[in-house]
C-alpha cells in the first residue's frame, strides 16, 4: 500500500500519526529498525549552479515539490541557513488545497515545501543544489517512488523571474553535465499561492522517525545530506510546532 492510501484509509478509521507510531514499537524491540536502509531514490553527487542569485535582506523564500512532502520538508529542515520548512500545497485553488483532495491528482496541486532562508547563510543556488541532489529524484515524471500522480510532480515554484532564470539556467547545466541517469524533467512554474498542510503532516519526518515509510524513503536522504553537503547540514532540525 502506498503512503497515500495508507494514510488514507487510516484517518477514515479514527487513527492519528502518533498512535500509529505507538503500533511500531513491538518491531521496534527486535531491531527491525536497526538494520541499515537505502533510499529507493539514490542521492547523486552535482555541480554547483554555474549561476546564483545575489540577494539582499535577511529573508527569502523557495518553494520546492519533489514528491511526498514529508521527507523534502525533513531535508530542509537540516539545512544551515534555513530559518522555516513548511509542508504545503501550490499550484491548485484556495478550496482544494487539502490532504484527501489533493491526493486525488485532479486539483493541479503539488505537495510542496516553502522554504524560508536567510541568503547571507545559505544561497538560492545551493538550495536548488540540494534539492536535486538529495531531496528527491528530478527525471520521475509525475511520481516519486512508490507515490503516482501529479501531485508528485518534479517542480519549482518560482517566486520572481530571477528564481525562474536561475533554475532554468541549472537544470539546461545538469542535464549538459549528465550525471543523471535521464533526462530531468522538473518544471518551473510560476508562484501564486502556498497553502500550508494539515498540523498533522508538519515535522512528520521527526515526530514519527520509525514509520516505514519515513526508514525506508526519507531517513537516507538526510544522511546522504550529511555527507555530501556537510557544510551544510545542521544536526538540530528547525522546526514548525504548530501552525
Amino acid at each position: 500500500m502506498s503512503r497515500t492510501l495508507a494514510l488514507s484509509a487510516s484517518r477514515q478509521n479514527g487513527w492519528r500519526v502518533t498512535v500509529a507510531s505507538l503500533l511500531l514499537l513491538p518491531a521496534m524491540a527486535l531491531g527491525l529498525f536497526n538494520q541499515p536502509v537505502a533510499a529507493q531514490e539514490a542521492p547523486v553527487v552535482i555541480p554547483a549552479p554555474a549561476l546564483d542569485l545575489t540577494e539582499t535582506g535577511s529573508s527569502a523564500t523557495a518553494i520546492f515539490a519533489g514528491g511526498c512532502f514529508w521527507g523534502v520538508q525533513g531535508v530542509f529542515q537540516h539545512v544551515n541557513g534555513v530559518t522555516m520548512a513548511v509542508s504545503g500545497y501550490s499550484g491548485g485553488a484556495a478550496e482544494t488545497a487539502t490532504y484527501e483532495l489533493t491526493g486525488s491528482g485532479t486539483t493541479g496541486h503539488a505537495e510542496a515545501v516553502q522554504v524560508n532562508y536567510d541568503p547571507a547563510i545559505i544561497s538560492y543556488g545551493e538550495l536548488l543544489q540540494i534539492y536535486f541532489s538529495v531531496a528527491h529524484n528530478p527525471t520521475q515524471l509525475n511520481y516519486q517512488g512508490p507515490d503516482r500522480g501529479t501531485q508528485y510532480r518534479s517542480t519549482i515554484f518560482a517566486v520572481n523571474d530571477e528564481q525562474a532564470e536561475t533554475a532554468k539556467a541549472y537544470i539546461e547545466q545538469l542535464d549538459a553535465a549528465d550525471r543523471f541517469e535521464g533526462p530531468i524533467v522538473t518544471t518551473i512554474e510560476p508562484f501564486e499561492a502556498f497553502y500550508a498542510a494539515e498540523q498533522y503532516h508538519q515535522d512528520f519526518l521527526t515526530l514519527n522517525p520509525s514509520w516505514p515509510y519515513i526508514v525506508v524513503h526519507d531517513l537516507p536522504k538526510i544522511a546522504a545530506l550529511e555527507a555530501i553537503f556537510p557544510d551544510s547540514f545542521r544536526e538540530d532540525p528547525v522546526l514548525v510546532g504548530s501552525l
